[in-house]
């Protein structure tokens, strides 16, 4: 959260010494030209509070987080300070089932591209910043607690191992805004997310409204160069050469990373709330999950955003919403690809999908003999998912029959078995999570001999590689809807935010956790 730093010194000489300030911004979207952005200016805002900075998101930048004070990043992430220019972003999308050719970037901008230490192009975007040419009427601010439920959401996800976008700055500016879906007046905000980049399913889209073949070309090759790499290198272009091959196969990769993002997702309990197109990544990772919300139990019928009256959006559709939306990416992709070889592409969806989703629900059973540190996301996402695959069904079965809390009976596992030991026999694990009822006798038979069977093959020579693997890609307290109320209940009530300090720090787990 916020740093003891000492607060500005004054004028020119501040502007000068603000690290963040001098960061060595990449002009590859402006370049592209302006058939893609608007060029806009941020709003001016009573006052500027820092109330929370991601310093692993600095170091990652490549900066020393002891050399930031708070009030760079207030100075440039809520005053924009010596920033220019401010790009609006174009898109349009499919919202609710109903094509919008009036969207764009319409509280927020690109801020500014810019190389990461492992040599990765990422996107600082705003959110909350005023008012665009795409605004549609809205006040293009954001409410403190829309940004406080992002910062929960996106630490959360990259702990579980989702890929995911992560806030980098949150700042308070001193307006009373008014919502129909808060308690108004409610306070302001302006946050800044660090994403692989803000280009959209929509942004593709738009150029098919347009009948723009030439500006689509142009924006997937930039596409493929900065963010698949390996197929740029696998395809190249010569001068004059056609690029469907390319293109084909950053569709495939595409297909695959949705399915494998969709997959993580679903393990980690996590409803987006909205997936229209234009909240869908061209990068394949989570980004703008406004009405988000963490599973309490086992549900596929739950739904995060208290509009989608139909369930189109609800927890179990997840995976055929992501196929659909990457089935409306075919048609501007038609300009310039064969349908059939799109077709055949969208075909790897499902195994991409049921290998990572095994994957997945492996790693929170602690069913992994290695595994990243704490705050890394994994490396190796082609390793063998079905390794213990027959604990997953069990599993899954076994929360669907029992009234338990879905990232609590995780929890509830990893203690268990940091506390006590992996057990010498499949009898000695008994029903584990604190205040449940008894889970039906033959589910939790089935599940309790699956996974201690699945739990002596992770590593033999290791009795505590099971319990470390739980405790790295499970939460103590999962961020479900009662515990963001109570957070944002602190900060809203009494402007305390230690609660939320204390669940930041409490997504690893300590000793206080296992006692």
């Amino acid at each position: 959260m916020c740093s003891t730093l000492p607060a500005r010194v004054s004028g020119v000489e501040f502007a000068l010494s603000n690290p963040l300030l001098a960061l060595p911004f990449e002009p590859w979207l402006e370049g592209l030209g302006s058939q893609y952005w608007d060029v806009v200016e941020a709003a001016s805002f009573p006052s500027s509070s820092l109330r929370f900075r991601n310093d692993e998101l600095l170091r990652q930048l490549g900066l020393d987080p002891a050399g930031v004070a708070d009030d760079h990043l207030a100075a440039a992430y809520g005053r924009f300070e010596e920033r220019t220019p401010l790009l609006a972003l174009r898109y349009h999308g499919y919202q609710f089932g109903t094509y919008n050719s009036q969207l764009g970037d319409g509280r927020g901008f690109l801020y500014g591209q810019l190389r990461d230490r492992h040599g990765d192009l990422q996107d600082l975007g705003t959110k909350g910043s005023g008012t665009t040419p795409w605004s549609r009427g809205g006040d293009g601010r954001l409410t403190l607690k829309g940004g406080v439920r992002e910062i929960i959401a996106s630490e959360a996800l990259h702990r579980l191992g989702v890929t995911t976008s992560r806030t980098l700055s949150l700042v308070e500016t001193g307006e009373d805004l008014w919502r129909s879906d808060e308690p108004s007046p409610t306070r302001s905000s302006v946050m800044v997310r660090m994403a692989r980049t803000h280009l959209r399913f929509g942004t593709c889209e738009r150029l098919l409204h347009l009948r723009r073949p030439d500006l689509l070309e142009q924006l997937l090759r930039h596409v493929v160069l900065h963010y698949y790499p390996q197929v740029a290198a696998a395809h190249p272009i010569v001068a004059t050469g056609s690029s469907q091959a390319q293109l084909l196969a950053f569709y495939g990769e595409l297909v695959a990373r949705v399915a494998r993002l969709t997959a993580e997702w679903m393990a980690a309990g996590f409803t987006h709330g909205v997936l229209n197109t234009d909240n869908m990544s061209l990068a394949g990772e989570s980004f703008d999950y406004g009405p988000f919300a963490f599973l309490d139990r086992w549900d596929p019928r739950f739904t995060a955003a208290y509009f989608d009256h139909s369930g189109l959006y609800a927890f179990g559709q997840q995976p055929s919403v992501t196929h659909h939306n990457l089935r409306l990416l075919q048609e501007p992709l038609a300009m310039l690809l064969p349908r059939d070889g799109l077709e055949a592409r969208l075909e790897g969806f499902a195994p991409a999908f049921d290998a990572h989703y095994r994957f997945c629900m492996g790693r929170r059973l602690g069913l992994v003999a290695q595994f990243d540190l704490p705050g890394a996301l994994p490396t190796d996402p082609e390793s063998d998912p079905a390794e213990h695959p027959d604990a997953v069904v069990p599993t899954v079965q076994l929360l669907a029959a029992w009234d338990v809390g879905y990232g609590a009976f995780f929890a509830a596992l990893a203690t268990r078995i940091a506390v006590a030991g992996l057990p010498d026999t499949a009898d000695e694990l008994l029903p584990f999570v604190p205040g449940a009822p008894e889970p039906r006798r033959d589910r939790w038979r089935a599940w309790r001999d699956a996974w201690w069977e699945a739990s002596r093959q992770v590593d033999p020579t290791n009795r505590d590689a099971t319990a470390s693997a739980l405790r790295r890609w499970n939460l103590p307290a999962p961020p479900i809807r009662p515990l963001i109320e109570t957070i944002w209940d602190a900060i809203d009530q009494r402007d305390d935010w230690q609660p939320l300090q204390d669940w930041l720090a409490g997504t690893l787990w300590r000793s206080s956790d296992l006692s």
